[in-house]
């Protein structure tokens, strides 16, 4: 209660910009850790991150050291400079192995990478980033109470990927792109067979490979001979309907499928009645 009191007092004190400005330009530089310890634990991290910056090179090698640069990264990571964080972090647990503070380190230097990956529609390399971090945390201590929002992070940050990867390919369908599209689809079926965006994947699949056949030309001829274009994505479609059919016999996407099923099949069955 004591230690208490006196971090609330030093605050109140320290809450005229007066005052703190004393303690910036002054030599002393226990005070200045002192202070900016205060003003830490008072929830003030953007003041307090201030004084340590001053003071960080000249307790290098002391044994306050290592308290200092726990404080100094947490200060970056509460006023959300993720950049700045994740580096420290980082550099803390390297430097302090044997710290009680390093599984905690680890971690949050990990969350910080987590923190700066943007939204599923721009480049992901943060969140690739972020992954790769957290996942080395994991490796690293398997036992930790962190590992279970660790886990968390890692599943949203994976979403996040599955999304950017399904909405390129949908896109492609939306454009009339119908080839990128159904590559963009396998692609994305493959990489990520688990997804909850699957059912989706395998009927906007199955959509383009049904629009790229109807209006597909009868033959095209190639250096190997004559191709029967139409005919064979028309199958190549109806493959495409068998699988999300098998994968997902009650899909939402079911009667639209099985419209799209039907005319090709009255496609085929010309061919049929040709040969």
């Amino acid at each position: 209660m004591k230690y208490l009191f006196s971090i609330l007092a030093l605050a109140c004190i320290l809450s005229s910009c007066s005052e703190y400005q004393k303690v910036l330009k002054s030599e002393d530089i226990a005070l200045k850790f002192k202070v900016g310890d205060s003003l830490f634990q008072a929830g003030k991290y953007e003041k307090a991150n201030r004084l340590f910056a001053q003071i960080v090179p000249k307790y290098k090698g002391k044994p306050q050291a290592e308290k200092l640069m726990y404080l100094y990264s947490k200060s970056y990571y509460e006023t959300k400079d993720y950049y700045v964080s994740g580096y420290q972090f980082e550099r803390f647990a390297a430097s302090y192995p044997k710290s009680e503070k390093r599984e905690e380190a680890s971690f949050l230097s990990a969350k910080s990478y987590y923190m700066l990956s943007p939204v599923y529609s721009k480049d992901q390399k943060e969140t690739k980033d972020a992954i790769e971090k957290l996942q080395e945390f994991i490796n690293l201590y398997p036992n930790s109470q962190y590992v279970a929002e660790a886990n968390t992070l890692i599943k949203e940050l994976d979403f996040k990927l599955e999304k950017k990867a399904f909405e390129i390919a949908k896109q492609y369908d939306l454009i009339s792109d119908y080839k990128a599209s159904i590559k963009s689809f396998d692609n994305f079926i493959f990489e990520f067979p688990g997804s909850s965006l699957r059912e989706d994947a395998l009927f906007y699949r199955l959509d383009a490979a049904y629009k790229l056949a109807v209006n597909s030309i009868e033959i095209k001829r190639t250096a190997e001979g004559i191709v029967r274009l139409k005919k064979n994505r028309l199958e190549q479609a109806k493959e495409y309907f068998n699988t999300l059919k098998k994968a997902y016999p009650n899909s939402e996407y079911m009667a639209r499928a099985q419209e799209m099923v039907l005319e090709i099949n009255e496609e085929l069955e010309t061919y049929s009645a040709k040969s």
